[in-house]
């Protein structure tokens, strides 16, 4: 007799194969769905996400920077889709971006600094102007934090930091 004789059993397949299937698509990095508030943010969301590098990023802090980064430029939601729209028309390398809009001397070039810093530092505006909006939800911080764990506090008195060590 023959030890593998047995037909096959299809109920069994079935479920070894969408066993298969479900732990094969936990494996593809989807982009998680975001909560659109306003429709001007889904087009700077899709911006941030492209520039950052990152699939999802915190709705809530997305808001807060994009409301202070339109305080400080009231044309900035239009640029925002100006670029938007040039990167998927040109296909343009996110690695490439700032040398394309450099080398076409284009009005756009400081946008995509201006997003990244928001992002990364937590920080929009530029000197006096200059507001902190994220500190350990920055993604600077976000990026090490499996090493690292910022402070959320000052170590000294206000503005100790400001004064040259001795």
């Amino acid at each position: 007799m023959e030890p593998f004789a047995d037909p096959p059993n299809p109920t069994r397949r079935l479920l070894l194969f969408g066993l298969v299937s479900a732990y094969t698509a936990s494996l593809i990095p989807w982009a998680l769905a975001q909560e659109v508030t306003d429709a001007d943010t889904a087009p700077f969301l899709a911006l941030s996400a492209i520039l950052a590098g990152r699939q999802s990023l915190d709705s809530a802090q997305a808001l807060r920077l994009y409301k202070a980064l339109v305080a400080d430029d009231q044309g900035f939601p239009a640029a925002v889709k100006s670029l938007l729209d040039m990167i998927e028309q040109r296909k343009i390398d996110p690695m490439q971006l700032q040398t394309t809009l450099d080398t076409e001397k284009s009005p756009l070039s400081t946008l995509p600094g201006r997003i990244v810093t928001a992002w990364y530092l937590g920080i929009v505006g530029d000197g006096a102007n200059a507001r902190c909006l994220a500190f350990e939800t920055a993604l600077n911080a976000q990026a090490v934090a499996d090493v690292l764990k910022p402070p959320t506090y000052a170590y000294g008195s206000y503005g100790s930091w400001a004064r040259k060590p001795t």
